[in-house]
């Protein structure tokens, strides 16, 4: 699937302002944020290096030039970051083709979303190739468009990638819901001007003006991400 795609209809229900809905996918959709660590540990590893732990909070969610970038500095690894990004990808593919879970209630949104016609986009850091195995288990069907962090001029946290998708589905960023699960891709969203659901994966996040934060996508529903951009 590529990012380029006719603009949809933003029929949405009467009275509801709620334009479209805007989705990440790692640790969003599927719970994939500790594979790409145990990925990562396994390449450095033998690289003859051991990641520190606490070095995760600060490559989840994040471009994966700005956390190869890192992970080499911070190890002095004898790798460059193109020869690196490879080997995550192939690291990454491998995994997701063993096993691709589900975050609890992911399913279940999407199939809503689906069903009364919101314009719904697939929005992730990860590369295109990445982005279009997974959707093979999400269901293309279920998403307008999806917009790859190797595709825009800055990934996460800038706020390229969600301007992108409002602009591919023509709608207001301003009345799109984002559902996000890490620091950056928070930053990425509300920098674009949408409202923002997140749901933790790996560290806490705080609430603010025009962030909600829940437990699980088992709270997230249409009726739900109305009101969001409704209040």
């Amino acid at each position: 699937m590529t990012s380029t795609v006719p603009v949809l209809g933003t029929r949405t229900a009467e009275g509801s302002a709620l334009q479209a809905v805007l989705l990440d996918m790692d640790g969003t959709l599927v719970d994939t944020e500790g594979f790409w660590w145990d990925v990562e540990c396994e390449i450095f590893a033998g690289l003859g290096h051991t990641l520190d732990d606490s070095w995760r909070h600060v490559v989840v969610g994040g471009p994966m030039a700005r956390s190869a970038g890192f992970l080499i500095e911070a190890t002095g690894a004898d790798i460059t970051l193109a020869e690196l990004s490879v080997l995550l990808n192939q690291g990454f593919e491998s995994r997701i083709a063993r096993a691709l879970p589900l975050m609890p209630g992911a399913a279940r949104l999407l199939a809503e979303l689906s069903e009364y016609e919101i314009p719904t986009a697939l929005v992730s850091a990860s590369h295109r190739r990445i982005i279009d195995r997974v959707l093979t288990s999400l269901g293309p069907q279920h998403f307008a468009l999806s917009v790859a962090g190797d595709e825009v001029p800055r990934t996460k946290p800038h706020p390229d990638p969600y301007l992108a998708a409002a602009a591919g589905l023509g709608v207001d960023p301003a009345r799109c819901a984002v559902v996000e699960d890490t620091a950056t891709g928070v930053a990425a969203a509300e920098a674009a001007g949408c409202h923002v659901v997140v749901v933790p994966s790996v560290a806490p996040i705080a609430p603010a003006a025009r962030r909600t934060v829940v437990s699980s996508l088992e709270e997230v529903d249409l009726t739900f991400l109305r009101g969001l951009i409704a209040a």
